[in-house]
């Protein structure tokens, strides 16, 4: 297996930081990495020219992970709740995935990239979950997410008026 020596112009979380210089399979920089601009080829002259620009990434860097920090602060309260079908034990017919989570954090008016929100397997159980979304390589917010059934509410009621007429008997023995 060939491997190719890259500079990686963004940061990928598997690989290293931006300005970084890593090996990887020839295919992955070949067929991915390269054509997304996520890396360039570790040559002398782009090595060079990423150590000029290093003071520019490091001032970048530092403003990404400030904003990262300031919308940290700003989404701190933030709580998603998700109603879908579901059988009796819980089980969704369906599950809640990370772009469910993004279109939900979006029409609350935060345009978070699907891809920086970390659920490793979808939601596929009503409950009550926490999911990490990455604002920046250093910054992890933890989003409650609830996953209820559609018909929970009106179960819930049910329960309340069989209770009902008991609380009324035991209100008139006293």
């Amino acid at each position: 297996m060939a491997n190719t020596t890259i500079l990686l112009r963004e940061d990928i979380e598997t690989l290293g930081g931006r300005g970084e210089i890593v090996k990887v399979k020839s295919g992955y920089a070949r067929n991915y990495l390269l054509p997304q601009g996520l890396a360039t080829l570790a040559t002398k002259g782009n090595v060079k020219q990423i150590e000029l620009e290093r003071a520019a990434l490091l001032k970048k860097a530092a403003v990404e992970k400030e904003t990262a920090e300031l919308q940290a602060q700003q989404m701190g309260d933030l709580s998603l709740s998700f109603r879908r079908k579901a059988g009796d034990q819980g089980h969704l017919f369906g599950s809640v995935t990370s772009m469910d989570i993004a279109e939900a954090l979006k029409a609350k008016g935060y345009e978070i990239d699907r891809r920086k929100i970390v659920l490793k397997d979808s939601i596929k159980e009503t409950g009550e979950f926490t999911v990490p979304v990455k604002l920046h390589r250093e910054v992890t917010l933890q989003v409650p997410v609830t996953v209820r059934a559609e018909g929970e509410e009106i179960a819930a009621p049910k329960a309340v008026e069989t209770q009902s007429p008991e609380a009324g008997n035991v209100e008139s023995e006293s």
